[in-house]
């Protein structure tokens, strides 16, 4: 497998904010703004969708702790929480991912989507969502 996360992990290489036994977090080389962290498993899991349960909140636990570091040690007023999963959601990178970014009042990014998706359903989406729920949990 040729992923660049697990390379990382492998070679050590990254700039590291934290490192785990099932999640580490460290900074990208593009960031959207100062303190930009990627907050990743340490396994490969491809997407959301195969990433175990644990692992998933394992992730969450990482990434809210990062959010938490950045208000104290940066004066951050929020954060925005990031991650793609799938084809459709433009991934960047098949290895799951969530980039933390801290954010202050004025600091002239958006990160919110400014369109809207051109994909039409039949009947209700929100209701179709709660049916599948529901289904899932039998």
């Amino acid at each position: 497998m040729n992923c660049v996360f697990c390379q990382l992990i492998r070679e050590g290489t990254a700039r590291w904010v934290a490192r785990e036994a099932e999640t580490c977090a460290f900074t990208p080389l593009n960031p959207l703004a100062p303190g930009h962290t990627l907050v990743i498993p340490t396994s490969h899991f491809t997407d959301v969708f195969d990433t175990p349960p644990d692992v998933l909140t394992a992730s969450m636990m990482l990434v809210q702790r990062v959010a938490a570091a950045m208000r104290t040690a940066l004066d951050a007023s929020g954060v925005n929480i990031l991650s793609a999963s799938g084809p459709g959601s433009e991934q960047s990178v098949p290895h799951l991912h969530f980039h933390v970014v801290p954010r202050w009042v004025d600091d002239g990014i958006s990160t919110w989507p400014t369109g809207h998706s051109r994909r039409c359903f039949t009947g209700d989406p929100g209701t179709q969502l709660a049916a599948a729920l529901t289904r899932a949990q039998r």
